[in-house]
């Protein structure tokens, strides 16, 4: 046999036995098999930015707008365990809030959802500052997996070192929400984190202050409360130069009496109240300065 087609066969055979290897695996292995593991998470696009949502309330431009952040949301569904998790709770909450600020009139409102979806945290604050809110106010709901006896609610401002281990721990878990398997999924500039530390920014912190001051007195007496007095901490989701904002934390998802209240009908309406009676302080106070 001529030496180029022994050369040849010897070459064939190999490749010969890859091919039906090949085609062994396509017919006999079962469908699907190892990706039934893989959880595939729909980002919103990188490159554009969210739709604005509809802003309610009053068509006078002029009026106050509050934008109300129902925390976490989508894949990310917060602290807590079915049926009470955290983004089903605050959206509840949000919902309640901008329905009481509606009823009673002259101050409009926009939600960053209204529904069980996903944004990053610079985008929620990202939608008020779009809007050209007057205030933000971002609702959530703390966890201690350790201890269920720790309940009632807390208010937060921003600020590079936290007030307490307590602010540091939950502004940590918060902010982990901007990531899957430890990837972070949106960048922060050096613009945005030069918030943190930017003096000149004292005007819109003092005004933080001031609303998570009313919010504390008007809840004080009827809502359970774990800090009587404005904490702070480094929140992602707070990092806003020119526009009052604070995170308000309702209450514990791991305490029993805390989710029972913040997810009942009356729960849900007391926060409101309360809540909106602390926003239309503020602004009554702005309109007087």
């Amino acid at each position: 046999m001529p030496r180029p087609i022994q050369l040849a066969l010897l070459l064939a055979a190999p490749l010969a036995l890859i091919g039906a290897m090949v085609a062994a695996d396509r017919l006999l292995a079962v469908p699907s098999r190892g990706y039934d593991y893989v959880e595939r998470i729909v980002l919103p696009p990188a490159a554009h930015e969210v739709g604005l949502p509809e802003i309610k309330g009053p068509l006078d431009a002029s009026r106050p707008l509050v934008v109300i952040d129902a925390g976490h949301g989508g894949y990310d569904p917060g602290a807590g365990t079915e049926p009470l998790i955290e983004k089903n709770l605050t959206l509840g909450l949000a919902k309640a809030l901008r329905d009481e600020l509606l009823e009673r009139g002259g101050i409009r409102v926009a939600l960053t959802r209204d529904d069980d979806r996903f944004l990053l945290l610079p985008e929620r604050s990202g939608i008020a500052r779009r809007l050209n809110a007057d205030l933000f106010i971002s609702i959530h709901a703390d966890s201690v997996e350790s201890n269920d006896q720790a309940r009632g609610a807390s208010v937060y401002t921003l600020s590079e070192r936290g007030t307490s281990e307590t602010a540091a721990r939950l502004a940590a878990q918060e902010n982990r929400a901007d990531t899957i398997n430890g990837v972070q999924l949106a960048g922060t500039s050096d613009a945005v984190s030069a918030i943190l530390v930017d003096l000149s920014q004292r005007e819109t912190q003092a005004k933080s202050q001031q609303f998570a001051r009313l919010i504390l007195r008007e809840i004080s007496g009827q809502m359970k409360l774990h800090d009587r007095e404005v904490q702070s901490a480094a929140f992602v989701v707070l990092k806003t130069p020119d526009m009052p904002s604070v995170l308000f934390e309702s209450g514990y998802v791991s305490n029993p009496d805390d989710a029972a209240m913040l997810a009942s009908a009356e729960g849900r309406a007391t926060f409101a109240k309360l809540t909106a009676q602390a926003i239309r302080a503020y602004f009554a106070r702005q309109s007087n300065q």
